[in-house]
């Protein structure tokens, strides 16, 4: 019996302003959060440590930002203020 990727990868759809750099930002940060989700739980347990967890999510958080830094995407919003965090 296959395993369905669509049960262990789940992607929402976008609902944001349609750009072709939008649409791979928003594929990169739904992976980031299924990677993180996946270590938290290798943490919680018990298979990694709570050092190894944060190493690991933190060069997946420095990653996104290089793909959202590469694609362009800028840190204005629609209403005018700024993005802090990412």
């Amino acid at each position: 019996m296959p395993i369905d990727d669509d049960f262990l990868y789940p992607r929402s759809s976008y609902h944001g302003d349609f750009t072709p750099e939008n649409l791979v930002f928003n594929a990169n940060l739904q992976e980031f959060a299924q990677r993180v989700g996946i270590i938290c739980g290798l943490e919680t347990g018990g298979k990694i440590s709570s050092e190894e967890a944060y190493h690991q999510i933190r060069y997946l958080w420095k990653q996104l930002k290089k793909s959202k830094k590469a694609l362009g995407i800028s840190e204005d919003s629609e209403d005018g203020s700024t993005q802090e965090n990412i």
